[in-house]
């Protein structure tokens, strides 16, 4: 039987996350503008089969397919009176995957809406909508709540209080800083990580992005401003582009393992990939930190 997650990363080891789930719900046909979130309750085999690949490429994080699973999110897609039962019934079809060795982790989003005073949704009612969802995450039985792609730092606390009012798991935070080094809302690196450690978050790091190269610039300043926090690294695979009228991303599995390998040296102790990604990519980046490893005992 697994161990308590951060029982687990205190002893050193470094764990491999999955990848993509957006881009691979499409490629094995969720219809675009659909959220992935639809297929939990329509299409409960594709889910576990995009969980088991990944699993079977080396994951020992899965992360539940609930990126949009706040009321705000499934409201604007006509789902939103199935919020608990979305979120629920995601992280048993993971935990279903993940048996008793692997770690589920349940996966929360922006919202989508601009918070106040740029937007109308105010922190309180953030808190509250990060809490549902995180009530229901819990209830499925997953591990650990998972924020990420977060840009607004009063949206990453609002997450962050209303994943501890909805449940008592650890929470971990992950930004996507893409503009010049910073998010969109201009958080940087280190104040992000910082605003982290103030809140006893105990792992924070980056996701998303654009190229997984400046996810090297990001861990330094991340260990920096926040030296006890465990780092993660889950990048895309590059930025997409259109290759005969397909989305191609243009990160191999061989580059986004040489950087797996870095993000390490670095500090990272979760490493996975985002959009983009495949199982071809978690595979050769556990390969390759399984490698690491072996060299250094």
């Amino acid at each position: 039987m697994r161990l308590p997650i951060l029982e687990r990363l205190a002893s050193g080891e470094v764990l491999i996350a999955d990848g993509a789930t957006g881009t691979m719900l499409l490629e094995a046909g969720l219809p675009t503008g659909t959220p992935g979130e639809a297929w939990i309750l329509e299409r409960p085999e594709e889910i576990m089969k995009l969980h088991r690949a990944y699993v079977e490429a080396g994951s020992q994080i899965i992360l539940t397919t609930t990126f949009g699973g706040t009321r705000a999110r499934l409201k604007a897609a006509g789902l939103g009176v199935q919020v608990a039962e979305i979120n629920r019934r995601a992280a048993k079809l993971a935990r279903q995957v993940a048996g008793g060795d692997l770690y589920v982790a349940g996966d929360i989003g922006p919202t989508g809406e601009l918070m106040a005073p740029l937007g109308s949704l105010t922190y309180e009612a953030a808190v509250e909508l990060f809490a549902e969802q995180a009530q229901a995450l819990a209830a499925g039985g997953v591990d650990v709540i998972y924020v990420e792609t977060m840009s607004d730092l009063n949206e990453a606390k609002a997450a962050v209080e209303g994943a501890r009012q909805g449940c008592d798991l650890p929470v971990f935070c992950t930004f996507s800083f893409d503009t010049h080094g910073h998010t969109s809302m201009g958080v940087s690196p280190a104040q992000a990580a910082q605003a982290m450690a103030a809140l006893g978050v105990p792992a924070t790091g980056a996701n998303c992005g654009h190229a997984p190269e400046e996810v090297l610039d990001f861990l330094p300043q991340m260990r920096q401003a926040a030296p006890d926090a465990y780092l993660i690294a889950k990048p895309n695979a590059g930025l997409p582009r259109l290759v005969k009228r397909q989305v191609v991303y243009d990160a191999t599995p061989e580059r986004m393992a040489e950087l797996a390998r870095r993000y390490v040296e670095l500090g990272a102790r979760i490493v996975g990939a985002c959009c983009g990604s495949s199982p071809a990519h978690i595979a050769a980046i556990a390969a390759a930190i399984h490698e690491e490893r072996g060299k250094s005992t």
